[in-house]
């Protein structure tokens, strides 16, 4: 299984293999498994788990250790233990091993079972549905045959994991005006570091959860715009979106927008751990007029104070 997996026969048709994964835990019943999914485009391989333990030093319970792979030393990450699950261990245990956002690491999991192809209209936002594991860690539910998948945010585990990213607020550049942006993530610290962001740098958001409430938002900002006889500019100038989100991807947000007469000369910037030299023709061919990898967030409000600039400049 490769990073470079094909997940979609072409961008736009707001679809996603998810690969499922089980932790085997104990309950006040007894035992029970904990169903979870991962965008199958994040996973580099499974492989065995060797004998772990988290060593001493560890400054976060959820350590196992390092493990060498294809030239690499690999971080291995409890997940069972991150989520607040008392999972029980078992000699085949496996390590689930991803690669995202410039970063390779390993999650101990119990194991995995299959590959679901589902259309991220199926994707439910967490809600209610949450089967006692944190809010934080978990961006959608998606239900197949009897069970609900639970798809963990494995970007939220990594910035959590990784001081340097909390709290990053400044981006050393303020925009000439107040530039107005529609931001569409389902991840609340990734949304709540863009705010702060954007609000430092003098760019007013407007949240959004997923990309049909993004659809949704823009579409009425427009049909305002139309009737008032003003330009759409005047309400919003930019919008910026994930590109994995539930009920509607950023793919196909994008493509939506540029094929409407409306709304196709609003810029849209794409941002995902998705966003690799290889994948990044998938958002070019759907219109996006920039596109950031999630290692790069901090230079957000420079491209898009730079692309807006530019689109305002005389021809």
């Amino acid at each position: 299984m490769s990073s470079e997996h094909n997940i979609l026969l072409e961008a736009g048709t707001n679809e996603l293999e998810v690969l499922e994964l089980f932790l085997n835990h104990r309950t006040d019943t007894g035992q029970q498994a904990c169903y979870l999914g991962v965008n199958v485009a994040k996973v580099m391989q499974v492989i065995e788990a060797p004998a772990l333990d988290s060593p001493e030093s560890a400054t976060n319970p959820c350590f196992m250790g390092i493990i060498p792979l294809r030239g690499l030393t690999v971080p291995v990450l409890d997940l069972g233990k991150w989520l607040g699950l008392d999972v029980v261990r078992h000699k085949h245990d496996v390590i689930m091993v991803t690669q995202f956002s410039g970063t390779t690491t390993g999650f101990l999991v119990s194991g995995v079972t299959d590959i679901h192809r589902v259309g991220w209209q199926s994707v439910q936002p967490p809600g209610r549905f949450l089967a006692g594991i944190g809010a934080d860690s978990v961006v959608g539910i998606v239900k197949m045959d009897d069970k609900f998948i639970q798809l963990v945010d494995l970007e939220h585990i990594i910035a959590d994991l990784d001081a340097s990213t909390r709290g990053q607020v400044g981006t050393g550049v303020t925009a000439p005006r107040r530039y107005k942006a529609i931001v569409s993530d389902d991840s609340p610290s990734i949304r709540n570091m863009l705010v702060a962001n954007l609000k430092a740098a003098n760019i007013e958001p407007m949240i959004a959860t997923n990309g049909q409430e993004a659809l949704t938002m823009l579409r009425a900002e427009a049909a305002r715009a139309e009737e008032e006889n003003r330009p759409l500019s005047d309400f919003v100038d930019i919008l910026i979106s994930d590109i994995e989100m539930p009920l509607m991807d950023g793919l196909s947000l994008t493509k939506t927008i540029k094929q409407d007469p409306l709304t196709r000369n609003v810029p849209v910037i794409l941002y995902s751990s998705l966003i690799t030299p290889e994948l990044r023709h998938k958002g070019e061919s759907v219109g996006a007029d920039d596109q950031i990898s999630k290692p790069d967030l901090a230079s957000m409000a420079q491209r898009i104070i730079s692309l807006l600039q530019e689109k305002e400049r005389p021809a």
